[in-house]
């Protein structure tokens, strides 16, 4: 029997600065809290969306605790915290290898800024992998410790945090997004990039230059067929201009 369509809201948000955010450290899926700024940022996300009428009936959300952090921050916002929430590593952010830990602007003065611009930002070009002895790697964490060995990546491009991302997409979000009429996903910069990649059939090129600003709600209202019919980041545009631009120059090593 074929499932009804509807149409639906879906709701993106990348969390609030990290600690590592505001070093200006290669994060990947190492865990780390959210800053003060952060925990603001991640607050008034919950006000944004309580004043803009979304409700969402479900969550999906990293394994990392700064995506943790600010789902909980918003939804106490919004007085929704009983929210049921689905956490997955498929919506972790991308790893970043060896790189992580090192501070961005020493790494493009070390390498240069095209270097290490392709390394973060390119679709297809992995840093440097990380040794799976080092206690950083995955293997090593107990919440990936159920994950075959093969999954666990020790560097990734954009092209893989895509390749891992839709099978999720399809599998758990579609399905609550045809249940129910706003969704939220609480997750980082590049696995919301592979996400709006898919929903807004951007190039290779296209995706590379994509800035999400931290803890600014992104909304999408979505067709029958899940297409976008629209979409829009929630509060001040030069607020959101501003954390884009932020993200941007730490892309580029300068900030």
């Amino acid at each position: 029997m074929a499932i009804a369509k509807r149409p639906g809201t879906l709701v993106l948000l990348r969390h609030g600065e990290s600690t590592w955010n505001l070093e200006n450290l290669f994060t990947g899926w190492t865990d780390v809290p959210l800053s003060e700024r952060g925990v603001q940022e991640a607050i008034e996300a919950g006000r944004l969306m309580r004043e803009a009428g979304l409700r969402p009936a479900v969550v999906h959300e990293s394994l990392l605790l700064r995506a943790i952090q600010t789902t909980q921050r918003a939804l106490a916002e919004m007085e929704m915290a009983w929210v049921p929430v689905k956490r997955t590593w498929r919506l972790n952010e991308r790893h970043y290898g060896a790189l992580q830990g090192l501070n961005k602007q020493q790494t493009a003065e070390k390498y240069g800024e095209d270097k290490v611009k392709l390394w973060r930002r390119s679709y297809d070009v992995r840093p440097p992998d990380l040794d799976e002895g080092d206690p950083r790697h995955p293997s090593h964490d107990a919440r990936y410790a159920a994950l075959p060995p093969e999954l666990l990546p020790s560097a990734e491009c954009l092209r893989d945090v895509v390749e891992r991302m839709l099978p999720y997409w399809f599998d758990a979000i579609v399905p609550d997004l045809l249940l129910h009429p706003c969704v939220l996903v609480s997750a980082h910069g590049n696995s919301l990039r592979a996400l709006v990649m898919h929903l807004d059939g951007l190039s290779d090129e296209e995706v590379v230059e994509l800035n999400i600003p931290t803890g600014v709600p992104r909304v999408y209202e979505l067709d029958g067929d899940l297409k976008p019919r629209s979409w829009r980041y929630l509060g001040d545009p030069e607020e959101v201009a501003r954390r884009a631009k932020a993200v941007k120059e730490q892309a580029s090593g300068k900030a």
